[in-house]
């Protein structure tokens, strides 16, 4: 019988929920899904240059579990660069630390704590506002999980 997996640590909600090649329309091409688990692992190993070991302690989990995790996350990113697929991030066990909140009207992007709400654009003024954790279908689960610890 396997172990449960263990729910891994993720910053924040990323910016962007699919990426494809330019000039083909997104049913044209085959969905690869890239976990968010798997998004972090590439932001700590290739983005922020830490080794594994640190990785996995932020991530909370194991440096082999990080290990086989870049490794997965880095051979769809090759297969979405060589053959031209929808990579979406979506899914994995994790938590988010802190959220991010982006302005419809003129796109400014928030850094906040899962203690902290925002309800108009510090940059715009507008109440047209996207919670990035909430796309994911995080928030709550995420504050209780990190013990509204700031973020």
């Amino acid at each position: 019988m396997a172990r449960p997996r263990k729910m891994r640590s993720v910053n924040r909600p990323p910016q962007f929920k699919a990426f494809k090649p330019a000039g083909i329309r997104s049913r044209f091409l085959e969905d690869l899904p890239l976990e968010l688990d798997e998004l972090e692992a590439i932001r700590l190993a290739d983005h922020e240059g830490l080794d594994h070991n640190e990785s996995a302690e932020r991530m909370g989990i194991s440096r082999s579990t990080f290990s086989r995790l870049v490794e997965k996350a880095r051979h769809k990113v090759a297969c979405f660069l060589i053959e031209g697929n929808c990579l979406t991030i979506e899914g994995g066990d994790v938590h988010f630390r802190g959220n991010l909140i982006r302005c419809e009207d003129c796109g400014s992007l928030t850094k906040l704590p899962f203690t902290d709400t925002a309800s108009v654009c510090p940059d715009c003024g507008s109440a047209n506002l996207t919670d990035l954790a909430g796309c994911f279908g995080h928030g709550g689960c995420c504050r209780r999980h990190h013990g509204n610890r700031r973020g």
